[in-house]
């Protein structure tokens, strides 16, 4: 590997559960597969500069479940910084205490960046509670475009749970970033000749796009596989899971993808209605807790 080049990691999808509650919608053991990809990622050479996660690193988002990331995140012996990002299984108000011991404004999105070994890695929260697919809360734009004009001489990474919307349908919204902050992010990035990539998860399976001339990569994460052969009739979750390498270089990034060893098994099967009742569900407890704010 070229002296100019170095390599990080891209994890997603973590789904961390809370370990003193049965949890039938946790579909594969996450911890067990997050040990694995860590000491996967200790024995690479050369180690990685930073590692990236890309959301959904809890399944409900509980403090309890933070506190196991943590201390696996901890107990892992990583020689190099992890950057987080939330997503729609996340809950700020347990990650900001455990993860960050910050207790003020945890209702916040959490939108942060660092340069790391001349990249400029910006990490916006695409997630919004009680939402499956992503969307920017007011101002979110505003700070990426501010973030983003700094070092202007530096290549950026910008990592979000949500990729963008590949297609203006609107009834897929639930797999991408929404369709309006698709555009707005579309209209900010346009012209900008320094965007390496976009990296993200959400949808479990390993994708990479040209987005008007910006690679996006999405990976299958850690707690199941998306079967791409079944797209056409809803989802079809299989055991699986994978990681990323990136490798950043004068001519632009490389990903390759490192999946698990996985007997895609079937572990559970959405049909598009199925999927429109989950949505709605989510919908039902937005509206409920707008009336529990609202009193």
């Amino acid at each position: 590997m070229s002296a100019n080049s170095l390599t990080f990691v891209h994890i997603t999808d973590l789904h961390i559960g809370n370990p003193n509650v049965q949890d039938d919608h946790l579909y594969s053991d996450t911890e067990a597969t997050l040990r694995a990809i860590l000491a996967d990622i200790k024995s690479l050479q050369p180690a990685p500069r930073f590692i990236v996660a890309s959301g959904d690193l809890t399944n409900h988002g509980e403090p309890e479940a933070y506190q196991r990331l943590k201390s696996i995140m901890d107990g892992a012996g990583l020689e190099m910084p992890v950057l987080y990002t939330l997503g729609n299984h996340d809950k700020r108000e347990g990650f900001y205490p455990v993860m960050l011991g910050c207790t003020d404004e945890t209702s916040a999105p959490y939108d942060h960046a660092a340069v790391i070994d001349g990249i400029h890695i910006v990490l916006i929260d695409s997630s919004k509670p009680f939402k499956i697919g992503g969307h920017f809360e007011d101002g979110q734009i505003d700070w990426l475009a501010a973030e983003l004009d700094r070092h202007p001489e530096l290549p950026k990474l910008i990592v979000m749970h949500h990729a963008p919307a590949l297609d203006e349908n609107v009834e897929l919204e639930w797999e991408a970033l929404s369709i309006a902050d698709t555009q707005a992010l579309r209209d900010l990035l346009k012209g900008r000749e320094n965007i390496l990539g976009i990296l993200s998860g959400h949808i479990h399976y390993d994708r990479v796009s040209n987005w008007y001339g910006i690679p996006v990569v999405v990976g299958i994460g850690q707690h199941a596989a998306t079967d791409v052969r079944y797209l056409h009739e809803g989802l079809r979750m299989v055991s699986g899971a994978s990681f990323a390498i990136g490798t950043v270089r004068p001519s632009g990034l490389t990903i390759s993808f490192v999946p698990q060893p996985a007997e895609r098994r079937e572990l559970k099967v959405h049909t598009f209605a199925g999927m429109t009742e989950v949505i709605r569900f989510y919908e039902m407890q937005a509206q409920e807790a707008a009336a529990i704010a609202a009193e």
